[in-house]
């Protein structure tokens, strides 16, 4: 967990140098640049800075293709979730909702590149937003993906203990795990 945190406390301040340098020149131009969306950046940056406009961006920002066949968009996104993760503080958001959607997109997108820094980033979203079950079955299914059965289990059953809601989620989750399907939650039941 330490080094986890060393991590994301020096990528946090690798960006947060950046966006200073940046910020007052791209501030001049909001909404002149469509086709990285720095001003949508600036502006969600330089108004409210909340979760809930981020996420919103975010997935916009997904429509425009699918990231598993789209190296670009992925890594356009993976920035911006980067950027996202950098700008709202943990300690401020982890009882957010949106916060944590975005933790765990972040980790998914991840995945899709390097398999350990998304374990890096699943176990920070678990780590800053223990109270959502969502957060957990998303790292489970990751580590099912990633033929970690044990680990899986391991993840829903500390979940369940330290209180995750809604606990239905864990339950079905566990129920799938147990029934050996690859997905611990299907569409419907996400």
């Amino acid at each position: 967990i330490t080094s986890i945190m060393n991590r994301v406390r020096n990528l946090k301040n690798k960006y947060r140098n950046e966006e200073n340098i940046t910020d007052e020149f791209n501030y001049t131009k909001i909404s002149a640049d469509t086709t990285d969306n720095s001003g949508t950046v600036n502006q969600i940056m330089m108004t409210r800075n909340n979760p809930e406009d981020w996420l919103c961006f975010l997935l916009k920002l997904e429509k425009k293709g699918v990231p598993q066949m789209d190296v670009s968009l992925l890594n356009r996104l993976i920035g911006r979730y980067s950027q996202a993760v950098t700008a709202l503080p943990a300690e401020k958001y982890c009882q957010d909702e949106s916060y944590a959607r975005i933790l765990v997109r972040f980790a998914e997108l991840k995945a899709l590149q390097d398999p350990e820094e998304a374990r890096d980033q699943f176990h920070l979203a678990r780590l800053n937003c223990k109270k959502f079950a969502f957060v957990h079955v998303a790292f489970a299914q990751f580590e099912l993906s990633q033929d970690n059965e044990k680990k899986c289990k391991q993840i829903l059953q500390k979940a369940v203990e330290c209180s995750a809601v809604p606990l239905e989620l864990l339950e079905t989750a566990l129920q799938n795990f147990h029934l050996k399907k690859k997905q611990l939650l299907s569409d419907d039941e996400k």
